[in-house]
């Protein structure tokens, strides 16, 4: 029976998160590198699977999805496991929470990685724009915490659901890019987050992710630069 899946991927990328959700889920996939040294997610071939020139694409028997919380969602739903069910007295709570962390942490994230792509190429304003998003991420990552406080089943919970793995990835990211600009960010302000990421870290997933994308020991609490055995995160 041919892999139902081919997720398309760079290390410690977006796709991280996918791939870490496909085995916790145990779903077979293969993998296709998008070499980022090369800038192949910006060639006519990459285009034909993600127009968008966005990295990660997963390829699945009803066809490709890209964006990374609507393959998430796509999968959760698809698998019955690792978020509420559409009719579960949960499902609301967790959706806001999926797309906050999709479309302002994780969007947040990348305006302090590019500054200069929504800044122009002045030090300052690149400089004046991370500064106002780290303070923001700052308080989504309190609001956050909050949430988990509360152990709501989808957050931080008995089991992994999507949105842990997410936020865990977004939380690597905060402490590891950009390199010389991360000294806003201690992980240690955020306790309920802190114990999802160190449990998430025990995982068969994450570890499975650790090899395939050379992220050392504890990528989530206590992370570092990948070294990967193929490929370039930037």
């Amino acid at each position: 029976m041919p892999t139902p899946y081919l997720l398309h991927y760079a290390p410690d990328n977006a796709s991280l998160i996918v791939r870490l959700v496909l085995e916790e889920l145990g779903q077979p996939y293969r993998t296709a590198l998008v070499d980022r040294r090369s800038q192949a997610q910006r060639g006519p071939a990459y285009r034909q699977v993600n127009p968008l020139g966005l990295i990660p694409a997963l390829e699945t028997p009803h066809g490709t999805l890209f964006e990374t919380g609507a393959i998430l969602l796509w999968l959760a739903d698809t698998h019955c496991r690792m978020a509420p069910a559409p009719d579960a007295p949960g499902r609301g709570d967790f959706l806001k929470w999926l797309f906050f962390t999709s479309n302002t942490v994780h969007t947040g994230l990348r305006i302090t990685f590019y500054p200069g792509t929504y800044a122009g190429h002045g030090a300052a304003a690149q400089a004046a724009l991370r500064s106002t998003m780290q303070e923001a991420l700052t308080e989504h990552l309190h609001h956050l915490d909050r949430v988990a406080q509360g152990r709501p089943g989808w957050l931080a919970g008995a089991a992994p659901s999507v949105l842990d793995y997410y936020l865990a990835t977004c939380l690597r990211w905060c402490a590891v890019y950009p390199r010389g600009h991360t000294d806003w960010f201690d992980l240690r302000r955020y306790p309920a987050l802190h114990g999802m990421a160190l449990a998430l870290e025990a995982r068969a997933a994450t570890r499975a992710a650790i090899a395939a994308e050379g992220l050392g020991e504890t990528p989530f609490t206590a992370p570092d630069l990948p070294d990967p055995p193929e490929g370039s995160a930037t």
